[in-house]
């Protein structure tokens, strides 16, 4: 897997202050996307020990929620292995942290991945630059999804995140 950028200290990308992991590869190519510089899975520089000791010392901070995994797509055919490995040195080293997941697939394409199952909230869904709402939390384009993810799996249907 590759990378663009690791940010600390984000607001913007799910609940809390967060690190963001701007990962390399999407075939989506969604017309005005806000990143397409993290298209090419060839791009950005590789996801090395170095860049994961960087990510884990920012997650052992008390004030930081947890971790986005942004992009590109975390979920591209060639990223999902290692975005799966990830997820799961994650949930071990840092239990009380929250996982957030950013992708084009649709929440139906991806449910059944195994690396899901871990992951508290994905945001789903092509950028619509047509259905662009800068009002909108946590997301682009109105036809995307902030899904809370431990309750769909349980009921089988996407529930949307903060819903009752």
């Amino acid at each position: 897997m590759r990378y663009h950028n690791i940010t600390k200290d984000d607001m913007l990308n799910g609940e809390g202050l967060r690190v963001v992991l701007w990962v390399a590869g999407c075939s989506h190519n969604c017309p005005e996307c806000h990143n397409p510089v993290t298209w090419d899975i060839r791009g950005g520089i590789p996801f090395d020990q170095a860049a994961k000791d960087e990510l884990f010392e920012e997650l052992q901070k008390d004030y930081v929620s947890g971790v986005t995994l942004s992009g590109g797509d975390p979920l591209h055919p060639d990223n999902r292995e290692e975005t799966g490995r990830l997820i799961d040195e994650i949930c071990d080293r840092f239990p009380g942290k929250t996982i957030w997941l950013y992708t084009g697939y649709d929440w139906e394409e991806i449910c059944g991945l195994p690396c899901i199952r871990k992951v508290d909230v994905v945001v789903d869904g092509e950028f619509v630059a047509g259905l662009k709402d800068n009002s909108l939390q946590w997301k682009g384009s109105s036809n995307q999804r902030v899904i809370d993810v431990q309750r769909s799996l349980l009921t089988g249907a996407a529930v949307i995140h903060g819903r009752s």
